[in-house]
């Protein structure tokens, strides 16, 4: 029993009560799928976010309903944002329901949330357009709520940016202590705009920071020693690195082939940046079924084929290399959320 004993602690080094790895050991293996819904099975657009108040992690993300057969683009639209919880370090997700956005009648489309935490106060950010469609189009915005505890939430309106067709709004605190909003806008060739705020409700006038091709879903953090920026390009996940959140540099893709897990392929798809105790995980979604992203044939009904419209969400690590960020998503690393507020 001691030889066993010395066995095990010549593996492991306590930390505050938590169990790390030491010599290359992976102790947490994350689960691939990291979550499937339960009810719609059709997970995207996912952002994590520590709950203060339950003490656990929370996930919330487009809840598109990929087990509807209906006309066309329909499953993407009448979405509600889904909320899943972990309470054993990001090993198992159990789905908690939807969130209660609504503002005005109708059966309305809520997509790509985005959280931030002020004062003790969350704020969310999401995107919505009115009603429901079978195929892309109608007018978007960011609508912005309030919320103590993550559950119950307040709308505070909607954001004025530069057009009537925004989505993916990612909010960071300048070190300045000024907010930004990094989006898309669909009038603007899909590029990313950028407008500041003092209070998260008055906004700047926009301008364009990343152009060229179009893309979506932004998505700002800070990693060893630099701001970086991922966007979805709809072939992987596009970085830019920055040393101040003005100039960004143009880098590779991450994320742009599939992998070996389960429900990793074909490529990872809008994503959100998590960096705690300086590991930087990577929340993405895909399309599993798909022999690339934007392959979705209609049947003769005009229905995509529920094997096509089904998705997953998966975590992968970030690792800084060279001067830019790559990402090995078949690799075995060190996945644990911790009981307590990233560092």
């Amino acid at each position: 029993m001691r030889y066993i004993f010395r066995i095990v602690i010549s593996l492991l080094i306590l930390s505050g009560g938590n169990l790390l790895p030491v010599s290359g050991q992976v102790l947490h293996k994350a689960p691939a799928p990291l979550y499937r819904d339960p009810v719609t099975d059709g997970a995207a657009d996912p952002v994590v976010i520590w709950n203060q108040e339950k003490k656990s992690w929370w996930m919330f993300y487009t809840q598109r309903r990929a087990n509807l057969d209906a006309a066309g683009v329909a499953y993407c639209y009448g979405t509600r944002i889904g909320v899943a919880e972990t309470t054993d370090h990001g090993q198992t997700w159990v789905y908690r329901g939807t969130l209660d956005l609504d503002f005005e009648p109708g059966h309305n489309t809520f997509w790509a949330p985005d959280i931030v935490l002020r004062d003790g106060e969350y704020h969310l950010f999401v995107s919505y357009v009115r009603g429901v469609r079978s195929h892309w189009g109608g007018e978007k915005h960011i609508e912005h709520y309030v919320s103590k505890n993550l559950w119950d939430w307040k709308h505070e309106g909607r954001l004025k940016l530069s057009s009537n067709s925004v989505i993916d709004g990612d909010i960071y605190q300048m070190p300045n202590g000024l907010w930004r909003i990094w989006y898309k806008d669909e009038e603007a060739g899909s590029h990313t705009l950028m407008a500041e705020s003092k209070n998260l409700k008055d906004w700047s006038a926009a301008k364009v920071v990343i152009d060229g091709d179009g893309h979506e879903g932004p998505c700002v953090f800070r990693f060893r020693g630099y701001f970086w920026m991922l966007t979805d390009e709809w072939q992987g996940l596009r970085i830019y690195r920055s040393k101040d959140l003005n100039r960004w540099e143009k880098q590779g893709l991450i994320l742009g082939e599939a992998g070996s897990r389960p429900d990793d392929s074909p490529i990872g798809a809008h994503a959100d940046v998590l960096v705690i105790r300086h590991r930087a995980y990577v929340f993405y979604f895909t399309h599993p079924g798909r022999n690339n992203h934007r392959e979705a044939p209609m049947d003769a009904n005009g229905v995509i084929p529920y094997e096509l419209r089904r998705s997953s969400i998966q975590v992968a690590p970030l690792a800084f290399k060279d001067g830019t960020l790559v990402c090995d998503h078949d690799s075995d690393f060190e996945f644990y959320l911790p009981d307590d507020l990233p560092e």
